[in-house]
């Protein structure tokens, strides 16, 4: 079966979409550490990032620091961190946070956004990729 990501990318589950190319997509995280919390991942459907092959590897990281340009241009934030976990869902994602602080890093704080405020966010974001 599908992976979650895999339904989202193939639009059978609604998200807020920030960006898309061939090979990758992005879109903001339901349950966002922070205002714009992104997540981008690759179409292809693999569950561990290190299985990825190289091409797609450096794909996703080109893709992923495009994404988190635009998101320091968009939100207010000290950085963006890049996390990489996977154990969430079996599908490669790179969490792209806004940081002000170590906290914001935690996953223990989430943010609470209205689906205007994603919409916002995301058409925002969406604006600034170059």
């Amino acid at each position: 079966m599908a992976t979650i990501f895999t339904q989202i990318i193939n639009g059978d589950i609604p998200c807020y979409k920030v960006a898309e190319d061939a090979h990758f997509f992005a879109f903001l995280d339901i349950s966002p550490n922070a205002k714009g919390h992104t997540l981008c991942v690759p179409k292809k459907e693999v569950d561990k990032i290190l299985d990825l092959d190289e091409q797609t590897y450096l794909g996703l990281m080109a893709f992923s620091r495009k994404v988190g340009k635009a998101i320091e241009a968009v939100i207010d934030c000290n950085r963006v961190g890049i996390s990489v976990i996977g154990l969430e869902v079996p599908h490669v994602h790179v969490h792209l946070i806004p940081l002000n602080s170590m906290e914001d890093a935690s996953f223990k704080k989430k943010e609470k956004l209205t689906p205007e405020e994603f919409q916002e966010i995301a058409a925002a974001i969406h604006a600034k990729i170059e």
